[in-house]
Formats: structure tokens, sequence, C-alpha cells
């Protein structure tokens, strides 16, 4: 096997340039190419997270705990927001260019010489998992791409722990067009005889889950939210009780303390799996964790808050954080959405908090017309505001809230995460206070 090096570039452009239009169910092409490449995944130790909302800040808290407990933690994620190495962390450490472009050539000749090529999340798996085995992880927390049962992360053969963070509607043309469907495709992630958590959803939902741990003989970790307690939000950070002690969250937003409680319930279970995490490194883990685009604060001077909120689920709960952070005051919102999601949620929730929205088209080609979105809004009785680049939205509504002395919450698809970012940084007050 002829192994050709390539570099950064040509190591990203070649991951890319693999189609996802021929995609089908099933995995067999990930099979058939971890086998070819000696099967790295049966190396290494997983905690297998899956569900609708709440796994990428699960995955954060997890990783971070696990990390200050003494474990060099491997974190796979999806997707990125701003550089793509993010998809493979060791101790909060992006994998490097080299690395990226070492182990994706070693994979390569491997995934080309397949006669039914891979797709492109199918060889970012191999990658991540060739990755992590040739580091040693202690752990490595992996995070499923879509759904769970026929997901590409899904071909390891155990885990020390299965993790279904909570079960809504997303995604319903490929997973099923009901719950219970839903949380069957999820489901799929329980190994024969490892425990799972499960973080919430409907009573239907529960059964599904439960019952299909059932028939692995695993053992269920209920989540408990009456344990919850003292919760106080703020701009500044997140305070909580969980079973009466006391702890700090960096991360904002009413939905966090759940998924910390997800992590809690998650941390008792791996303690019960023989796993040494003290609760001291509970509590450094979970203060220090960091997670974008979860009602992430982009700027102070004017306030400037973004959540990648996508799905009904994640509308909703962005909305009672607004209620909820913000009290009386009504935000502007800058929105983009792709054009395959429910943009009528959003549009129906958001009329009801915000006074005013500039709508952007993200940089993608499934992105919704800002134009459309804006007359979305408009029906809906909201001033809205339509512009053609995400940098010239971001500049009008900064200079919009500023003059009205509000905050400014941007929503929507995370695949404009990178621009908004870029562009708040550009015309923030705080920058300009500190020289930067």
């Amino acid at each position: 096997m002829v192994i050709t090096m390539m570099t950064y570039g040509e190591t990203l452009e070649y991951i890319h340039s693999v189609s996802w239009l021929g995609s089908r169910p099933g995995l067999e092409r990930i099979r058939e190419l971890c086998d070819l490449i000696g099967n790295p995944e049966r190396k290494i130790k997983f905690i297998h997270v899956a569900g609708t909302n709440g796994k990428g800040s699960f995955c954060s808290m997890l990783s971070s705990i696990l990390r200050e407990a003494g474990y060099k933690v491997g974190l796979f994620t999806s997707p990125y927001v701003k550089c793509f190495n993010e998809r493979m962390q060791i101790n909060g450490e992006m994998i490097s260019d080299a690395s990226l472009a070492e182990v994706t050539s070693f994979v390569r000749p491997f995934a080309d010489g397949m006669e039914d090529h891979p797709t492109e999340f199918e060889l970012i798996t191999a990658v991540a998992f060739e990755y992590f085995a040739r580091e040693k992880c202690d752990f490595v927390v992996l995070e499923a791409g879509l759904g769970g049962r026929l997901d590409s992360t899904n071909i390891i053969e155990s885990s020390l722990l299965s993790v279904i963070t909570g079960v809504d509607l997303d995604h319903t043309a490929v997973l099923g067009d009901t719950v219970e469907m839903i949380a069957a495709e999820k489901a799929g992630i329980i190994k024969q005889g490892c425990p799972v958590v499960f973080g919430s959803g409907k009573d239907s939902v529960k059964e599904v889950i439960t019952s299909a741990a059932e028939r692995k003989s695993a053992a269920v970790y209920l989540v408990d939210y009456s344990k919850l307690s003292d919760e106080k939000y703020s701009l500044g950070g997140t305070v909580f009780a969980f079973d009466g002690e006391a702890y700090r969250l960096s991360l904002l937003g009413e939905y966090q303390t759940e998924n910390a409680a997800v992590v809690l319930t998650a941390v008792n279970a791996l303690r019960k799996s023989g796993l040494l995490i003290s609760d001291a490194a509970v509590k450094r883990g979970l203060e220090s964790a960091v997670w974008p685009a979860r009602f992430e604060k982009l700027s102070t001077s004017p306030s400037v808050i973004y959540d990648g909120a996508h799905n009904p689920q994640g509308i909703v709960a962005a909305v009672r954080n607004i209620k909820l952070l913000f009290g009386g005051t009504r935000p502007a919102a800058l929105v983009g959405v792709m054009s395959d999601k429910d943009h009528r949620v959003m549009v129906d929730a958001l009329s009801n908090v915000v006074s005013a929205v500039f709508t952007v088209t993200p940089d993608n080609p499934r992105a919704m017309d800002s134009k459309l979105l804006a007359d979305e809004f408009a029906s809906a009785g909201v001033e809205a505001v339509p512009f053609s680049t995400v940098e010239a939205g971001v500049k009008y509504a900064m200079e919009y809230v500023e003059e009205r002395s509000i905050p400014l919450v941007c929503l929507g698809s995370l695949y404009m995460y990178a621009d908004v970012a870029s562009s708040v940084s550009k015309f923030s007050n705080d920058n300009k206070e500190t020289g930067i």
C-alpha cells in the first residue's frame, strides 16, 4: 500500500471532496474501512452519546470532568463551528494540522481502494478512530452524527456508557416522523451489557429506550431533574445545586443545568463502573467546560449572544433563555436558517419575544434566502430587514441595538457561526476598548 503524504490544505480538500450524495444507510462501508486500517476502534474505550439536543454541551462537560480527573480524553464531535480540527480533540486540544494530514494520508489509499467508497462522515469517523488509537487515549467521548443505529460511530462493539441526552423531532426525513421512531434509532447505540443514561422525552419515548436496554441487558440510569435546585442564571454564568451539592457553570442558559444533570448522572454511572472521579474534578470540570454557539456571549458592548438553535426543541429553549436572561427587555435578533428546517416554528416563537429581526443568508447551498425569511417574520408582525451578507447584517444589527441599549441574539444555523463571530469581533466595542 503506497501512502502519499498530503498537506493540510490537500487533506481538507480531499475530505470535503467525498460526496454525501451517494450516501446510503448502513454500516457496511465504515466497517470495511475500519477493517482495512486495522480496526483502531477496538483499541479504544468509548462513552457513546446520541440525542436530539444537548449532545455537544454534554460531551464538552463530561470530557472536561474526565480530564480534570487525570485521564487522557479524546473528544469527537460534529459539526465544527470555526475550524475542522475542532471535531477531534484530546484533553481540550484540537488535532494539529500535521497530525490530521498524516492520519488522513494513511487512511486515504484504503478508502480510495474500496469498491463502494465511504461517505464524508464515514471517512472522518475512521480518521478519528485511528488518531485516538495512535494517541492511546484512556477514553473517547464519541458523539453520534445522526440518529444512532446506522450512524458510522455505531460500529463500536461496546462502550463504557451509552448516553441518550433526549429525544425530540429532528431529521424526520431520515430518522422517522414520530418521536418514538426517532427514539428507536437513537436506542440503536445501546450495547449488550453496557449501561445507558437517558435524559428526557415523553413517556412513550422512555418506554422505547428502556425496552431496548432491557433487551440488551443494559442497566438504565434515568436523569432525575427534581434533584436540580437553587438555579441562578445570568450572563456571567450559571449556579445550581444537584442532589444538594452546589456547582457552577460558565455555560449560559436554562438548558445547561439540565444538560449538567445528565452529565452528573453519567458520572455516577461511570463511578459504578469503576472510574475514579473525585468531587473536586467534577466541580472543576463543569466550571471550566466551554462549548461554542450555545447561548454564547460574543460581545459585552453591545451585548451579543449566539445560539445555534435550529430545530423546534432548540428554538423553544432559546426563547425561554431570552425571557430568563433579559427579563422584560425585548432584544433584536439576527437570524439565518437552512431551507430544510422548520423555520415557521422559529418565526412564530421569536415573534413574541423580539423587537426586530435582521435576516441573513448563511454561506451554504441549503441556506434559506434572507429576503424570504424576512417576509415570513414580517407576516408575523415583526419588523424584519434582510441582508445579502452576514457581515452587513451583523454591522447593522449591532448599531441598531447599541442605539437602543438592548441585546442582540443571533440564532439559527451553526453554518453561519464563524462568519457571525468574526463580524461581531470586528464591530464590538470590547475590542476597541482593549485596543485589539
